[in-house]
């Protein structure tokens, strides 16, 4: 379906699936975290810092649902989680985000500030 430019974010258009998956703090977190290596569950709990485990699992499932990660079992028990094709492609744009967060924060955190102290940052 085409949609003019304008109407991206409107009901039924697929940029509001990809707002849907990188709104979610864990899902792009754990992206991030499975773009250097597959890891296990412990690794990843370790990795991220504070998540708990329920919230991983339940990020990883809603990944896996999505396509973007995938479960792998292995004979000895051992379980890891790595990203699947369509998940890599999502590291540019979390890369974007997190370039953008690095260049950007402090004048967020600045703004915030001064709004806190009750001067309109001008």
């Amino acid at each position: 379906m085409s949609h003019p430019a304008g109407d991206v974010f409107l009901a039924d258009c697929p940029a509001r699936l990809a707002i849907e998956i990188i709104a979610d703090k864990w899902a792009v977190v754990v992206v991030f975290a499975l773009s250097r290596r597959p890891c296990r569950h412990g690794e990843l709990v370790g990795l991220i810092g504070g998540i708990s485990r329920k919230v991983l699992t339940q990020t990883l499932r809603k990944l896996q649902g999505y396509g973007l990660v995938e479960r792998h079992v292995y004979a000895d028990a051992r379980v890891e989680y790595s990203l699947t094709e369509l998940g890599r492609t999502l590291v540019v744009p979390i890369t974007a985000l997190t370039e953008w967060a690095d260049r950007h924060g402090e004048a967020v955190t600045d703004f915030q500030e001064s709004q806190r102290d009750g001067s309109d940052g001008r």
